[in-house]
């Protein structure tokens, strides 16, 4: 590990002491303060609130839309507590479970199981609870900085998932992950590369989707569930989520396919609507104009 990260892992350390009530009044406080500087975060949140809530009149969408950015400041601070415990530390912040048997059922079946992860809530703890319960591999895209790899190595300790690069020998991973009944996790909600995804309605407007997580389930015929952690008031603590993928997502014909796969975003989001990822540029796409100013 390179001196520079290592000073980022011993601070990480520090502050992650810290109760996460503060941590998370400080991310609230920076949502705040993105909000009134109005930049990319703010300005990609209004209008993809807009588009999904287009019936909200002008208070309720700017009433949204501070929501929005201030559960997404507490996701930027609260992975200090989250790494910095360390993973069995952080597990003791989840408080409930629901749909829990959705998940030992489908590891009970041998099949392999699929868990769809939107960039909903806190993710990253969400992979902790996962992999103490069974080994898992994820699909990911390396960080820009090579050398942080080395410091999420170093945070997640015993409970780091197998990470599977995004290329060909890494999807060959999760194939025989999968046909062996093992348990694998995808983003479902990242835009895909060019001629890897599908168009598909969205919250009633069309965003370019993968094309992997339905061939994968078509193929292999595991179990897709969708999970996500969501955060509870005042800091106390997490409540994990498992839903049951709706119907059409194995399908052969893609687009259908994929139309279920964010229906199955959808279900989740609506549980948990401010704690979405909503600053990330879902309408984009090569060849049709973007919405985002």
């Amino acid at each position: 590990m390179r001196p520079d990260i290592y000073v980022v892992y011993l601070l990480l350390r520090l502050f992650g002491l810290l109760p996460l009530r503060w941590l998370q009044g400080v991310g609230a406080l920076i949502g705040r303060l993105a909000l009134r500087r109005g930049g990319k975060m703010a300005r990609y949140t209004a209008v993809n609130l807009g588009i999904v809530k287009p019936e909200l009149d002008e208070r309720a969408r700017v009433s949204l839309v501070r929501e929005a950015m201030i559960e997404g400041g507490k996701s930027i601070t609260e992975i200090v507590k989250i790494w910095g415990a360390g993973a069995e530390s952080a597990l003791d912040l989840v408080r409930e479970v629901r749909g829990e048997a959705l998940f030992d059922a489908a590891l009970a079946s041998g099949k392999g199981v699929i868990i769809a992860a939107p960039h909903l809530g806190c993710w990253e703890l969400l992979n902790y609870w996962l992999c103490r319960k069974t080994p898992m591999a994820i699909l990911y895209r390396p960080p820009r900085i090579a050398a942080v790899e080395a410091l999420l190595r170093k945070v997640r300790g015993a409970l780091a998932p197998e990470q599977v690069r995004a290329e060909g020998a890494g999807v060959r991973t999760l194939y025989k992950r999968l046909a062996a009944g093992g348990t694998v996790g995808i983003l479902p909600d990242q835009k895909p590369r060019a001629g890897e995804g599908e168009f598909a309605p969205f919250f009633g407007r069309e965003a370019m989707t993968m094309v992997l997580l339905p061939r994968l389930a078509a193929r292999t015929g595991a179990t897709v569930l969708f999970a996500f952690a969501e955060r509870l008031p005042r800091g106390e603590g997490y409540r994990i989520h498992f839903l049951p993928a709706p119907e059409g997502l194995d399908d052969a014909d893609l687009p259908r396919a994929c139309a279920a796969l964010n229906r199955g975003v959808e279900n989740c989001v609506t549980l948990a609507f401010a704690q979405y990822q909503w600053h990330y540029k879902r309408y984009s796409a090569d060849n049709r104009p973007s919405p985002y100013p």
